[in-house]
């Protein structure tokens, strides 16, 4: 199966971040590499992006909403649709996901993604065919 692949708010907030050392480095890097994958972002991702940056004044809302339109630019959106609260609900039951994350999930899933990068899910899970994965651990591979 060909590999699809989205970020979660925490990489995005990295790539941005140079605060954040040697995160923001990687963060920033694997956002470059993604340009030539098959990557989609999810409005979840985005908004939370968007409130996350701005509320902890990273960026100004000019800034942050520009960014955001970059990356839309570059990268398939996708959203969840209505099919995707009930098995969100079901996921974090299952899974004991936040609900957030299950939602974040269970929409990534619907498109088809096979490998999600995220800090903070548990790296190595499966949810389905769905690979959660932290790219700032030392056995990442794109």
């Amino acid at each position: 199966m060909p590999e699809r692949f989205s970020i979660d708010t925490n990489v995005l907030i990295y790539s941005i971040d140079a605060d954040a050392g040697t995160r923001h480095e990687q963060a920033a890097a694997l956002m470059d590499a993604m340009a030539e994958r098959d990557c989609v972002l999810t409005l979840q991702a985005l908004a939370e992006f968007f409130h996350a940056v701005t509320r902890k004044e990273k960026m100004s809302l000019e800034d942050a909403s520009t960014m955001i339109r970059d990356w839309m630019t570059l990268f398939p959106t996708i959203a969840a649709e209505t099919g995707t609260l009930p098995a969100a609900i079901t996921l974090r039951a299952e899974h004991d996901f936040a609900f957030w994350d299950a939602m974040l999930v269970q929409t990534a899933r619907g498109a088809g993604v096979t490998r999600l990068l995220s800090e903070d899910m548990q790296d190595g899970r499966r949810v389905g065919p769905m690979r959660l994965e932290n790219p700032f651990s030392t056995g990442f591979v794109l």
